[in-house]
Order: C-alpha cells, then structure tokens, then sequence
C-alpha cells in the first residue's frame, strides 16, 4: 500500500522524531507529533500516559542529550503501512542512559505524517557514566 514517495517522507518523519528525542527542540515538536497524540508504556512498573502537550513540557523542561554530549543511537526496525494515510514504525533511540524500544503510530494529516500514538518500552538501562 505504500509508494516510494510515501516511504521517503514518513522516513523524514521518524528523522525529526529521532533529532527532536536528541535536542529537545520543542519549536519543531508540532511537526513531529499531532496535538492530539497520546503517549504511553511502563516505566518502573508502572502504566504512564501522557498527552502531547505534556510530554512538549517534559522536553522542554530537560536538558537534552545533545547538551549533555550523551551518545546518540537510533534505529528503525519496522515500517508497517496500513493504508497511504496510516503507518506503524517500531524504532530504538537511546535517550541519555535509557534505551527505547517505540511503537510510533503515524497519521498522514494536511500531506504530514504525524505521530498520533506512542507506545514506548525502556529496553535497557545504561551507567550514565558509561559512554556505550
């Protein structure tokens, strides 16, 4: 169900996802995530749900990885087309010493692709000394 277009542009899609998860650069936040998203996954054994708006001040209330030098890795895993207009992409991002695995649900609203949904798992924990 998907172009080579349509792949092409979610792929820069996910990309701002992975500089904003990096800069914390909310300026940019509404290009990356709908105003309508909703954000969820255990985080100490405990269910976290967060609307966009309050993960926006989560991250604009933190210094990002980029200003503490943390070492950045990302990688897609999966892209799941439904429909022209739909799509699932499981990513891994390394947020400071937490390692993500995301379920990121993507919408295309006003020719955007946009996150609508954000399952997150925390797949590893690193020292924070350690630069690995």
């Amino acid at each position: 169900m998907s172009d080579s277009s349509s792949i092409a542009t979610l792929l820069q899609a996910v990309e701002r996802y992975f500089a904003l998860m990096h800069d914390n650069d909310v300026s940019r936040f509404d290009q990356v995530f709908a105003s309508s998203a909703q954000l969820h996954g255990l985080r100490d054994t405990k269910l976290r749900l967060m609307s966009a708006q309050d993960y926006k001040a989560i991250l604009a209330s933190t210094a990002s990885p980029k200003y503490r030098n943390a070492p950045r890795f990302e990688e897609i895993l999966l892209i799941d087309f439904a429909s022209t207009t739909q799509a699932l992409v499981k990513v891994r991002v390394r947020i400071d010493a937490i390692q993500y695995l995301d379920y990121l649900s993507y919408h295309l609203l006003d020719d955007e692709w946009l996150i609508t949904a954000k399952s997150f798992h925390v797949e590893r924990r690193y020292d924070a000394a350690a630069p690995t």
